[in-house]
């Protein structure tokens, strides 16, 4: 995979030189390559930002920088053989990021990352590339940053760590938290190594049992613990087909019932006021 990052602060995606990332570049896995806006600027102050049309608070940056950076980008990777680009936008207005959008963002070829600053991009950027190419408006979580710089590496981990050869073991990332498969839309449960004794503390005897069926069950069961208490708006909104007799066993017993709608939620009595 190529990866392409316009930004106004090189030196904040150095993160990418180091462990998984860095090791995928290292190995040829991954091709990584950070540009400067600024050398999309033609004034003497090297200005990427200007102020917004109708007023406001704060500045907006511009098209001419971006639309540059961006034509000699793409340029470059097609003259490279880079093929079937896509965009990816950081912004707080865009798409939730999630592990599904990892998986979809890791099947491409090549990304081109626009982390903004200020108050955004022009948005005429983003329209004018979205007739050429595939754009992806990101979101990686209900707040605001300065910049999207944060989001670049937070997005391309997430992404770096999917692809074939990436991680040493690749069933790796099978039991993630919201990975596709019989853990769907389950955070992971807890995990232990050796020792078994560490200040006073032992692990569960199910995990030394050899009974795999016990342990995928114990698991299951944990997860499911986990996501009721911190995350109840998974299992709110999950597929009630998704839930075998044992999970129905184990969410009862935490305190969850099937409504009407056939989807589960906390009896009325663990509802808060």
């Amino acid at each position: 995979m190529r990866i392409d990052v316009v930004t106004i602060f090189p030196e904040y995606l150095e993160p990418l030189n180091v462990s998984l990332v860095g090791k995928a570049r290292a190995a040829g896995l991954l091709d990584v390559r950070v540009h400067d806006l600024r050398g999309w600027a033609y004034d003497r102050h090297n200005t990427v930002d200007d102020t917004p049309y109708g007023g406001g608070p704060g500045m907006v940056m511009k098209t001419g920088p971006w639309g540059d950076a961006l034509d000699q980008t793409l340029a470059d990777g097609y003259e490279a053989g880079a093929r079937t680009p896509a965009l990816v936008v950081p912004t707080p207005g865009g798409r939730p990021f999630t592990q599904a959008l990892a998986v979809e963002l890791s099947a491409s070829p090549w990304l081109i990352f626009t982390p903004a600053r200020y108050e955004g991009i022009d948005t005429r950027v983003t329209a004018e590339y979205a007739t050429r190419l595939p754009v992806h408006e990101v979101s990686i979580g209900d707040y605001v940053l300065a910049g999207g710089e944060a989001a670049v590496l937070v997005i391309t981990e997430a992404v770096a760590r999917l692809l074939p050869g990436v991680l040493g073991n690749a069933e790796s990332h099978r039991d993630d938290s919201f990975a596709p498969g019989p853990m769907a839309n389950l955070l992971e449960g807890p995990v232990f190594t050796k020792p078994p004794q560490w200040r006073g503390r032992g692990i569960p005897e199910v995990l030394l049992s050899g009974h795999h069926g016990k342990i995928a069950r114990w698991r299951r069961d944990e997860a499911l613990r986990r996501t009721v208490a911190n995350r109840p708006d998974l299992v709110a909104r999950c597929d009630p087909a998704a839930f075998d007799k044992k999970d129905r066993e184990m969410l009862s017993i935490l305190g969850w019932r099937q409504g009407p709608d056939g989807r589960f939620g906390p009896t009325p009595d663990d509802v808060e006021e």
